[in-house]
């Protein structure tokens, strides 16, 4: 028996794929049904057969869901084990150079926010203050953003007098460049409605360090994740290659071995 012969004549119960790939067995009927694994040989009873194939469409799908997401994830196999390959190397290609781009907009927020929490907000003027106008037009936002920020409590300017325009003090005008970089860094809302009163209070840039260094953290386990992913997506491109590969459904016959009856 040759190697892609051997590999094709394994077969699986749902739960044995699920014990396999980390999951529980609902969920691996739940990744057949959206396309992800192909579809399952069935007995004469009934019962779901599950190949090397299938496991390995569920690894992928583990390592891709971390690293992109479950949507991302679930395209990117339901293309691996269907010909030609060109669609799901593209998705791959595609997942990697937004990891690249995250971890450049990381780089340039840590030197970013060095700087500007650096910088001292001593001997400042009334002039100083920015408008909204002047704020969105100097950060590159839309006016909708700075009025969401201030909403979320993330940058709460002054006004000059009740229902007057909004004035941004240089300490506001600082935060909102803080908060700019690290929205491009990828940060959300929530996290940072906890960071920046802790930075205004008593002016911690370790904490906008803390923060990038968690981002960092998720980029790195992401980027991991991706290689996993490929890892087992070549592995499913070897047995989708192979003569012996059917992806349709196919019945199986009694006398095939299977360990137990789950569905």
């Amino acid at each position: 028996m040759d190697k892609a012969e051997g590999l094709h004549s394994l077969r699986m119960r749902t739960v044995d794929v699920a014990r396999r790939a980390g999951y529980g067995v609902q969920q691996i009927r739940n990744l057949e049904r959206d396309g992800v694994l192909p579809p399952a040989a069935r007995t004469a009873t009934g019962h779901r057969v599950f190949g090397e194939l299938h496991l390995r469409c569920a690894l992928a799908y583990r390592a891709l869901a971390a690293a992109t997401g479950p949507a991302e994830a679930r395209r990117i196999v339901r293309a691996a084990h269907r010909r030609p390959a060109d669609r799901m190397l593209a998705l791959l290609d595609a997942a990697h150079a937004r990891l690249h781009t995250d971890r450049a907009d990381l780089r340039q927020a840590q030197l970013a926010a060095r700087a500007i929490t650096a910088e001292p907000l001593d001997d400042v003027r009334d002039c100083d203050a920015m408008s909204i106008s002047e704020l969105a037009a100097a950060l590159g936002v839309r006016l909708s953003t700075l009025r969401h920020w201030h909403a979320e409590g993330l940058v709460v300017p002054g006004r000059d007098r009740p229902g007057g325009p909004r004035r941004y003090t240089p300490a506001q005008v600082r935060d909102a460049r803080v908060v700019h970089q690290l929205r491009q860094a990828g940060y959300r809302v929530a996290p940072l409605r906890a960071l920046m009163p802790r930075l205004r209070s008593a002016g911690r840039s370790a904490d906008v360090t803390a923060a990038l260094a968690v981002r960092d953290v998720d980029l790195t386990a992401r980027s991991r994740a991706l290689v996993d992913a490929a890892a087992a997506l070549a592995a499913v491109l070897a047995l989708t290659a192979t003569p012996g590969h059917r992806p349709t459904v196919r019945s199986v016959p009694r006398h095939v071995p299977l360990a137990g009856s789950d569905r």
